[in-house]
């Protein structure tokens, strides 16, 4: 019996015990596709020479150093190369080590940034249904996604909750795209309007939503509508970039690809490529001048933060993605794997949707594609897709409560951004194999 508290407490997990490129290997010899990159994480793929050599040098030099006594070049380099490419307007990188910790500190700058500037009716926070912005109590009292929240509705802070852009399923007949988008966009303004302006803090969201929706792409003109209605109240806008940030999307930020800039930015997953634990926040220019000019301190500190180890490995991994021009890559490959996508479910009875950008794709599964009636949920029929996957050498990421919550089911796909052609034709091979043999098992 493990003495891990597993996930799944009654589960039985294979043990990895190696990895090379795109492939994982089992202590029994089975390799595995890894076109999920985990969670979205594994971008340059596993064992890579050069990562591992910078993390071999690093560690030889500087493991650890508090951040209460010490700064490190590795921190130092990579703040700078991050800002360097940050959307317009960030200036300063706080290091911490995961998604929900860089979103714990968005919310708790964005709160400070309004008590040093004197608005300090500013506590609401607001962000979307069908939303995942991690685990920790702050990142799910902001989080959408109800299932993970029902276990500790009590504990949590109070969250405010509009809709999500979701074209496939909530989007009108008589609207096109562009109409939606700004449609549900209003919903913010509504809602700020409704809890009082100058009690709002900022708005949360994922510039592609991950896990919940299975890389649901915003409605052309959504952003800009957010970002122009955030700026008419003083609202500030977080982006939640963890999952599909960091060139997942084809571009470095997603938000590149809807012409905005956030405020405050949480990226995580691909800044390490899973080499070492490490997130981060982008900050603005005028938030950092407001606490110089203030209090000059930011009362939020982890013990990791700014990990040396950590940052070596995340600036070696940042090194590599524009040393090899491998977003080049992911928009070449994303077009072949869209391609691929299409043909094997475009017309397939049980596949409503096949949405994404770049290397990040999802497929949502449907009882009826006509009406969009999801499956039962009680099927569970994501955990079976998974299960027939891994038995076909793949790995995906399977999520259910698509649709409302509760019902629906989509798989994720999140491959490494060193995967070719005749990787992604695989990929497709085995998916379409494990997606009719688990339907055939559930039905």
């Amino acid at each position: 019996m493990s003495h891990v508290l597993h996930r799944s407490v009654n589960g039985a997990y294979s043990v990895a015990v190696g990895g090379k490129g795109v492939m994982l290997y089992d202590a029994q010899g089975k390799s595995y596709i890894d076109a999920s990159g985990g969670a979205a994480v594994s971008c340059l793929g596993h064992g890579h020479p050069d990562i591992v050599a910078a993390m071999h040098a690093q560690i030889d030099k500087l493991a650890y150093a508090h951040t209460s006594f010490f700064t490190s070049e590795p921190a130092e380099e990579l703040a700078e190369h991050l800002i360097a490419r940050a959307p317009k307007g960030l200036s300063n990188v706080f290091i911490c080590s995961s998604g929900s910790e860089a979103i714990e500190a968005c919310l708790k700058l964005a709160r400070h940034y309004f008590i040093e500037t004197g608005e300090s009716r500013r506590t609401n926070f607001i962000s979307r249904r069908q939303s995942y912005h991690g685990i920790t109590v702050g990142a799910l009292s902001v989080g959408g996604r109800m299932k993970d929240r029902a276990p500790f509705k009590e504990m949590l802070l109070t969250g405010h909750h509009i809709a999500p852009c979701y074209l496939y399923r909530d989007r009108r007949t008589d609207e096109t795209p562009e109409q939606y988008g700004l449609r549900v966009a209003d919903e913010l303004e509504a809602k700020i309007l409704e809890l009082g302006p100058d009690t709002v803090a900022a708005f949360v969201a994922e510039t592609v939503v991950g896990a919940t929706l299975g890389a649901a792409t915003p409605a052309p003109g959504y952003f800009k509508r957010i970002r122009e209605i955030c700026d008419r109240h003083g609202v500030l806008l977080i982006l939640d970039e963890v999952m599909c940030g960091m060139g997942r999307t084809g571009t470095l930020h997603a938000c590149e690809q809807e012409g905005i800039a956030p405020d405050l930015m949480a990226i995580a997953k691909g800044l390490g490529a899973g080499y070492a634990p490490i997130g981060a926040m982008l900050a603005s220019g005028r938030i950092v001048d407001a606490i110089r000019q203030g209090s000059g301190a930011f009362p939020h500190s982890q013990t990791y933060n700014g990990h040396p180890l950590a940052c070596a490995t995340a600036l070696a991994v940042q090194k590599v993605i524009e040393r090899d021009d491998l977003l080049a890559n992911v928009r070449l490959q994303g077009d072949h794997l869209e391609r691929r996508l299409k043909e094997r479910f475009g017309n397939h009875h049980h596949v409503g949707d096949v949405r994404g950008r770049g290397h990040f794709w999802g497929i949502e599964l449907v009882a009826d594609r006509a009406s969009k009636t999801p499956f039962e949920a009680n099927l569970k029929l994501n955990a079976r897709i998974k299960q027939a996957a891994m038995a076909r050498g793949l790995m995906v990421y399977p999520m259910g409560g698509t649709a409302d919550g509760t019902a629906g089911d989509h798989v994720l796909l999140a491959p490494p951004f060193i995967a070719d052609a005749a990787v992604m034709d695989m990929i497709v091979e085995r998916l379409g194999e494990a997606v009719d043999a688990a339907i055939a098992d559930a039905l």
